[in-house]
């Protein structure tokens, strides 16, 4: 994209109509999906068939689209709604006829698990009692019950097609990794650990069969993730794929003799449709790029006996909807993505890299000390921004377990549109690689990824001549905050300058005021408790640092975040004061009210956006 400091830009890229969440009704004749092409976030329904799209809401859903929306019966939709993007969700209907009903109201965080046939039944979890478990909620009565009491996190609930059983995953093992398949009946009673892969193995149910009898599962105990359908009656689990790649299974089809996954390669991903019969596979034929299969759970994707929703998106090509035949592997286009005033080949594309990386870069400086690592050979994506010489941004990502893709990315054609060429980095510790590769974060957050992040910089400064080393940013939100906090204070010879969006900075402080599956499931799982860990929480805490950062600093927080409480900004903006550093001089500061955890919403993109350009203009010449 042609470089531009020019707001317009800036508020026509945030102005894009972008969907979310597209859902296939009961029926299959219609997709509800969240769309902000009047400016907003609203629910729209789309005709499979004749395309027509229609506007359910007005402005009763939430501005911000994180959370998935699900259809009951075909006349009604489930929707999340929280208060200013805390996340503390409550769950609301939106009918046909346009009126809106309160369905569960609860403390804590709430999320739709699964939706019974006759929608009279809905599966949740909820951190009303602490940690998250599954509770049953009858419409009718609106009676709520609690069906599994875990000291670790219950996920992942499907109901079966009779209602009376619930699959669902969970850990009761001492091994943090461990994540077993259960089925239970469905007000709570006779669980059953179906003992799927092997012990540290993360096993997950995806889908029933429609005759009722059996799973769809996914397990990584093979390393790479894989597939494989569980006979009840059998006790017995047939796997398929020949573990080539990474796999994730999402739905049976309607003849019950197919399921569908998502396969992994490098950067990308593609729908894959197994025959169960002979075992064989096939990806679906897209171009290349990043291909989804509907959007929350197995109900969202079936149209027809042959025909699944798919999402297709490239790095310069904004997300699309198709409806995909198998029949003939054929597809058309049922939501067209939206340019405004660009084309595709205004967006910078991604040359995908490889860099062998032993997790120890060549900067001198570091706050901590390591031994080198096994060298391993990490993926990248690198933009080039076109100027000439070119600032560079270095962009990991957040999760830590999650990945950069060959998807459009917004924040990246924004960096780009202001003459930055940007580097993702999926460090050891992403996903796409299996489950060795994960768990090369575990006990060592802040270790050998951050190095991995550090040398994936220094390679392609190294090996671009047009890139200026005097002009290199990090910046990254979530993890990928934390991960530009740790930079900037492990690394400070590298970087001119950084921006920490809803980053971590106090481990400690994060472990206390988290929500509790965050706890569980993130911090205990990397690191242990800070009573098992003090050294290792202190450590790899940015704010025990905070005295190494040499350049500016943006620090950047939404007030609502749940997951990663403004504390944290709070707790480094002290630290830097305490130290001397003199704010609008040294660093930067501010707290984004009516937000969270980051946004959709297209004012709030538009606002960081803003802060973002402007920083960069000011503080990197």
């Amino acid at each position: 994209m042609a470089q531009s400091a020019d707001a317009d830009v800036l508020e026509e890229l945030a102005s894009l109509p972008t969907m979310a969440h597209p859902t296939v009704s009961p029926d299959g004749d219609e997709v509800a999906l969240y769309y902000d092409v009047t400016g907003r976030n609203e629910l729209h329904i789309l005709d499979v068939e004749s395309g027509d799209l229609e506007q359910w809401s007005d402005g009763e859903v939430p501005r911000n689209a994180r959370w998935f929306v699900t259809w009951g019966d075909g006349d009604r939709v489930f929707f999340h709604l929280d208060d200013d993007g805390n996340e503390q969700n409550d769950v609301y209907a939106l009918t046909r006829d346009g009126e809106v009903e309160s369905v569960l109201e609860v403390d804590g965080q709430v999320m739709i698990q699964d939706v019974s046939d006759d929608g009279e039944t809905l599966v949740v979890g909820s951190t009303r009692d602490g940690q998250m478990n599954l509770y049953r909620h009858d419409l009718a009565s609106g009676e709520t019950t609690k069906i599994t009491d875990y000291e670790r996190a219950a996920s992942g609930a499907t109901l079966s097609p009779d209602g009376e059983r619930v699959a669902f995953s969970t850990n009761e093992s001492d091994d943090h990794n461990n994540q077993d398949v259960y089925v239970m009946d469905g007000d709570g009673s006779n669980p059953q650990n179906l003992e799927l892969g092997e012990d540290g193995a993360e096993s997950m149910p995806n889908d029933w069969g429609p005759d009722g009898e059996r799973l769809l599962v996914s397990d990584n105990s093979a390393d790479l993730g894989r597939i494989g359908v569980y006979d009840l009656e059998s006790e017995s689990v047939e796997w398929y794929g020949e573990d080539e790649y990474e796999e994730h299974g999402t739905a049976f089809l309607p003849d019950g003799e197919r399921v569908l996954a998502t396969r992994s390669r490098d950067a990308v991903a593609v729908p894959v449709v197994y025959d169960l019969e002979t075992g064989e596979g096939r990806e679906f034929d897209v171009p290349e790029g990043v291909a989804s299969l509907g959007g929350y759970g197995p109900g969202s994707v079936v149209v027809d006996d042959d025909r699944v929703l798919v999402q297709h998106t490239t790095p310069t090509r904004r997300p699309e909807l198709l409806v995909y035949d198998l029949s003939d592997d054929s597809y058309e286009t049922l939501l067209e993505a939206e340019y405004g005033p660009f084309d595709p080949e205004d967006f910078a594309d991604a040359e995908y890299l490889r860099v062998d990386s032993d997790g120890i870069p060549e900067t001198p400086q570091r706050a901590v000390e390591h031994e080198p690592y096994d060298e391993l050979e990490i993926g990248a994506l690198f933009y080039d921004s076109g100027e000439r010489p070119s600032p560079l941004i270095v962009n990991p990502h957040g999760g830590p377990r999650a990945r950069d893709t060959k998807s459009f990315d917004l924040y990246t054609q924004v960096l780009v549109s202001q003459g930055f060429s940007v580097l993702q980095i999926n460090y050891r510790g992403s996903t796409g690689r299996g489950r060795k590769f994960v768990r090369e974060l575990y006990d060592d957050w802040a270790g050998a990824e951050q190095g991995d992040v550090a040398a994936a910089a220094e390679y392609v400064l190294e090996t671009y001549d047009f890139l200026d080393s005097d002009r290199v940013v990090v910046f990254g939100g979530s993890y990928g905050g934390y991960s530009a906090y740790w930079q900037m204070v492990q690394y400070p010879d590298l970087y001119t300058a950084g921006v920490a969006w809803i980053g971590l900075t106090d481990l400690e402080d994060m472990f206390e005021n988290t929500m509790p599956h965050f706890r569980t499931e993130l911090m205990e799982t990397y690191l242990g408790t800070p009573e098992e860990n003090p050294d290792l929480y202190r450590e790899r805490s940015p704010v025990t640092h905070v005295e190494n950062v040499e350049d500016p600093i943006f620090l950047v927080h939404g007030v609502n975040d749940h997951r990663v409480p403004v504390s944290q900004a709070r707790i480094f903006r002290d630290a830097l004061l305490e130290n001397g550093y003199e704010e609008g001089e040294d660093f930067e500061y501010e707290e984004l009210g009516e937000e969270g955890h980051a946004s959709s919403d297209q004012a709030q993109k538009l606002r960081m956006f803003e802060l973002l350009a402007d920083f960069l203009e000011r503080r990197v010449e």
